[in-house]
């Protein structure tokens, strides 16, 4: 039972659905069917679903028998009005068909009139909307035709306006015809050909500048003269400070601006053709020398196209290889002064165009284009200055390369560049100014110093003292009292060496004129460099001279006294600088001459090669020495050689005269030292291995002869018997063997007050020895005289008894 209740719930349920998709079916659009008539299938009853459908179709179409049969009376009364009316339009139709061809007929006459008119007024309209066009393009044929006008004369600017007013005012107007479009099409064509055309102007000046900057810089650098021989004529002093010519007085010449219509604007010409000036007429301005023209008509145009970024980028990157170009200094610039000054020339032609083009046009070139030009100028000009300049050898030369410097300098600050680094470079080519002033005067000292005749200056009038004393600073009171003839000490080198270092100091003044440097700073340079003079180009003069191989005595001695008097003329030369540069000795930091300790070196030098000649002539005459070490006869008078010796150093002491007294004693002490050393060297020779007694007194012959030359005073100043004392070695040798005083010598022997205490036992032992040899040798001569042969024994045996004790004496004093 509960089965049957659950089969009829579940029939329940299957028809509602079925019911339920029926309705969706008559509502759904059929495109939609598809998803409703699946749940159908998917189910299990479809066939009693199909059933239920084909009873609800079967409905629907009673329903629809139902309404056609209710309305089919309608339709049929519809058919026949509808069949009426049809004869009724028929009739109208051919009424309306009669009634047009009437028209078509009696119209035709018309239409041919109207069509008349209608051409007619067509034609006048054409005509008039002709004219107008005409009179729309006449205007644009006419700036076309003034367009083309302008530009075969090249009035470039002016024919850019009119491009600008025909592309802007006219061709719009008439802007739909084709010879227009031709126009238009032709524009961007006539820009570029004015722009070309421009550019090859601007070329042209640029190329022309450069050709004519050296020119332009040479104007410019003699109008900058004129301004400072100006400012040194009011001044009435050397020009120290700084006077420099105004901006505006440099722009007077050239202020006006020039008109781009104007006849001049339309020339080509970069450089004006102007003649040379001479000296005493007025200079041109550097400015009038340059036709701008072409660069403010370029950059005019090219402002207008649109393109002034190009065309800046254009000019400043063609005046940079340019400003390279003139930077570059010609490889044989140092040879002359032409060649600095057309480099000068260039570099300034260049930076008064370039200062002009700031000032004349609006951002063409700034101030920050400018100065980096300039520092690179700058920097390439120092340095090929440096380069050039330390290949110039001649003074001149250098001092002429400065003042073309400072007023190459002095030019460029007037348009307000910076100069220092220019300046500070000089004070380089100071050094090197200097360095080449110590050469040439190392040369002038060098032809002095040999072409003096080393004597002093003999004068025969008061014309001739006066001159002297004009030219060197002496004074001498018993001089002047003397009678013409007479004679300076010095000789002519002394004021010539004088005048010299004077002329030398003039030659360092040229040079810092116009260095804006204070007198302290002239001082301090003056004294440095006249020191390097003094102390080295002076001393290595004097010190050649007097190291010279054929260097007499005479000249010698004439040096020594000339170095006196220029030692002494010192402190006019500090006078001398005082007064040119007026800065007193006193203030601090100066610099002191050393000339004093120069000629002081000199003369030490001088006096050392006095004693050294004196000495070598010593030694000529010593090499004439012809001693027979074996003669027995006794001489009587000296021997020739020494007494020529002897006759030698009287001469040459008598001309120490003029000489300090220290220097011509110790001369006079140094030869008889060495003369007395010479003698003992000869008499100890080890090649002299025996000698008589004979020999040795002729020897103290000798040492007489120069012990007598000694008492008599060669020289001024000794005490007594002071010169004999270098003899006296030789004097206490020679009375022990000739007194054969061997008791005397070995008792007193080591005692303070001894009689030979200048006897060396080791001297002494090998002359005893040379003289034992002799006798020795005699001995066997001798032997067949018998009684001679017992004293030559006992002799014999007392010189082995003191030759012992001498060697005794030796070793204790070893030990």
């Amino acid at each position: 039972m509960e089965r049957g209740k659950m089969a009829e719930a579940e029939s329940l349920e299957t028809a509602a659905e079925h019911e339920r998709i029926l309705r969706e079916i008559e509502s759904t659009d059929t495109a939609c069917i598809g998803p409703t008539l699946r749940s159908v299938y998917d189910g299990e009853e479809h066939g009693r679903f199909m059933e239920k459908l084909e009873t609800r179709i079967r409905n629907h179409d009673r329903e629809i028998e139902k309404m056609c049969n209710f309305h089919y009376q309608g339709f049929v009364d519809s058919i026949t009005e509808l069949l009426k009316v049809r004869g009724e339009a028929q009739k109208l139709k051919n009424q309306v068909t009669d009634t047009n061809r009437k028209l078509q007929h009696e119209g035709k006459e018309l239409v041919i009139a109207m069509e008349e008119l209608k051409q007619c007024r067509l034609q006048q309209r054409n005509i008039s909307a002709t004219v107008d066009k005409l009179m729309l393009c006449l205007p644009v044929l006419e700036m076309y035709s003034k367009l083309r006008d302008q530009m075969k004369t090249k009035r470039h600017y002016p024919a850019l306006k009119t491009l600008e007013h025909l592309e802007h005012t006219y061709l719009p107007q008439v802007s739909h015809y084709r010879f227009c479009k031709v126009m238009v099409d032709n524009i961007p064509k006539l820009r570029e050909e004015i722009k070309d055309v421009s550019m090859s102007d601007l070329k042209d000046f640029l190329e022309s500048i450069r050709k004519h900057s050296d020119k332009i810089g040479e104007t410019a650098m003699k109008q900058a003269q004129q301004q400072r021989n100006l400012d040194n004529i009011v001044l009435q002093q050397p020009r120290i400070g700084s006077k420099r010519k105004s901006k505006k007085d440099a722009y007077t010449i050239f202020d006006t601006e020039i008109e781009s219509t104007s006849p001049k604007s339309e020339q080509d010409s970069g450089i004006l053709d102007v003649e040379d000036e001479e000296d005493d007429e007025e200079v041109p301005g550097a400015q009038d020398l340059v036709d701008f023209s072409p660069v403010y008509r370029c950059l005019h145009i090219y402002s207008v196209l649109g393109a002034r970024e190009t065309f800046e980028n254009y000019y400043r990157k063609q005046r940079r290889k340019q400003a390279r170009l003139v930077l570059q200094p010609p490889s044989n610039m140092h040879e002359t002064l032409d060649g600095y000054r057309k480099y000068f020339n260039q570099i300034v032609g260049f930076f008064v165009v370039e200062d002009h083009i700031l000032h004349t046009t609006q951002g063409l070139v700034n101030r920050a284009y400018i100065d980096e030009l300039w520092e690179m100028a700058l920097s390439k000009t120092i340095a090929a200055l440096r380069t050039h300049s330390s290949y110039c050898s001649d003074p001149n030369l250098v001092l002429d390369l400065k003042n073309l410097i400072v007023l190459f300098a002095d030019t460029l600050q007037v348009y307000g560049f910076p100069v220092n680094q220019l300046f500070d470079m000089l004070l380089e080519i100071r050094d090197q100014y200097s360095e080449t002033l110590l050469k040439k005067w190392a040369g002038i000292f060098r032809n002095i110093l040999d072409s003096d005749n080393y004597s002093p200056i003999p004068v025969t009038s008061e014309e001739m003292y006066k001159k002297v004393v004009g030219q060197f600073p002496f004074q001498d009171t018993e001089l002047e009292k003397q009678p013409f003839p007479k004679k300076f000490p010095f000789s002519e080198f002394v004021p010539k060496v004088y005048n010299q270092i004077k002329e030398f100091i003039y030659a360092c003044l040229k040079f810092s004129e116009d260095l804006h440097l204070s007198s302290t700073e002239v001082d301090d340079m003056i004294r440095k460099s006249t020191n390097l003079l003094l102390t080295r180009t002076l001393s290595n003069s004097l010190q050649n001279v007097i190291k010279r191989k054929n260097i007499g005595l005479t000249e010698l001695v004439q040096i020594i006294i000339n170095t006196t008097h220029l030692e002494k003329s010192c402190k006019y030369l500090e006078e001398f600088i005082t007064n040119i540069t007026n800065v007193l000795p006193e203030t601090v930091h100066t610099t002191k001459l050393y000339g004093t300790t120069t000629f002081k070196d000199a003369r030490h030098a001088a006096e050392e090669e006095i004693y050294t000649n004196l000495n070598q002539k010593i030694d000529q005459f010593l090499q004439l020495a012809d001693y027979d070490w074996m003669t027995g006869d006794l001489g009587n008078k000296a021997s020739d050689y020494l007494v020529d010796l002897i006759a030698f150093l009287r001469s040459t002491f008598a001309v120490f005269t003029h000489l300090p007294g220290k220097v011509a004693q110790t001369a006079c002490m140094s030869a008889c030292k060495h003369l007395a050393t010479s003698l003992m060297q000869l008499l100890l020779e080890a090649e002299v291995r025996q000698l008589t007694l004979g020999a040795l007194q002729q020897f103290n012959l000798d040492v007489r002869e120069c012990e007598q030359f000694a008492r008599s005073g060669p020289v001024p100043g000794f005490q007594e018997d002071t010169l004999q004392l270098a003899f006296i070695d030789l004097r206490q040798l020679l009375d022990l063997f000739i007194q054969w005083d061997w008791s005397t010598y070995l008792a007193d022997y080591g005692q303070p007050n001894c009689k030979y205490l200048r006897v060396n036992p080791v001297t002494a032992l090998t002359l005893l020895e040379k003289i034992s040899r002799e006798m020795k040798d005699t001995s066997r001569k001798n032997n067949m005289f018998a009684q001679f042969r017992k004293n030559e024994r006992d002799k014999q045996k007392l010189i082995d008894t003191v030759a012992k004790q001498l060697r005794g004496l030796i070793t204790s004093h070893h030990s």
